[in-house]
């Protein structure tokens, strides 16, 4: 979305021969790939791992730093192996989204009516802020290494990234649609109905 925003903000008459559907599948195949390689040669070797311990992660789902510590084998070639993949699945594309929104920032800037800021900012302000919890919470919890690692706080980030990166999409997306804003507002002027007696 960034490199979509980027185009449509930087180079706006060039918009529709730049974002075509080759150079869309150009850059999500090799993304695509990439992702589901790696990640498929960690679940392989957890997949010949022995396990040992009561069988219970402490955790909402079975992610991978809770899983690890339940190994009754040596995991650092594993963990070794998440911190490498970890760099251009969730850092390399960070860096791109953040490098493409100072462009776009400083393209915004250059508009000289303040109407033409303000809808630049809004459009480009959500998604940048969904993007940096989601990134920030992913590269805290698989990038950063960790001698001991506190599962509450991984609990926690794991959330974030997890439900409320998605649940700010969600309600982001559907306070932006005016149709949507107009049943709200509908609904606020002829008094919201009762579910309950």
């Amino acid at each position: 979305m960034s490199c979509d925003r980027y185009i449509a903000i930087c180079e706006p008459l060039r918009y529709s021969s730049l974002m075509d559907l080759q150079f869309c599948l150009r850059l999500a195949i090799p993304t695509w790939v990439f992702s589901f390689m790696s990640t498929l040669i960690v679940i392989i070797q957890l997949c010949v791992s022995k396990f040992c311990g009561s069988g219970v992660i402490d955790h909402y789902y079975c992610d991978l730093t809770p899983l690890l510590e339940h190994s009754c084998a040596d995991v650092s070639l594993v963990k070794t192996q998440i911190f490498l993949f970890s760099i251009p699945i969730a850092v390399f594309p960070f860096v791109f989204i953040i490098v493409t929104y100072i462009h776009i920032v400083v393209a915004i800037l250059r508009i000289p009516s303040a109407i033409g800021k303000q809808k630049a900012f809004s459009t480009c302000g959500s998604h940048l802020a969904v993007v940096c919890t989601y990134y920030l919470t992913l590269i805290t919890i698989y990038v950063i290494p960790k001698s001991d690692q506190d599962f509450n706080l991984n609990k926690f980030l794991s959330l974030l990234y997890t439900v409320v990166t998605p649940l700010c999409n969600a309600v982001i997306y559907t306070l932006k649609n005016k149709e949507i804003w107009n049943i709200l507002k509908n609904l606020y002027q002829k008094g919201f109905p009762r579910f309950y007696n």
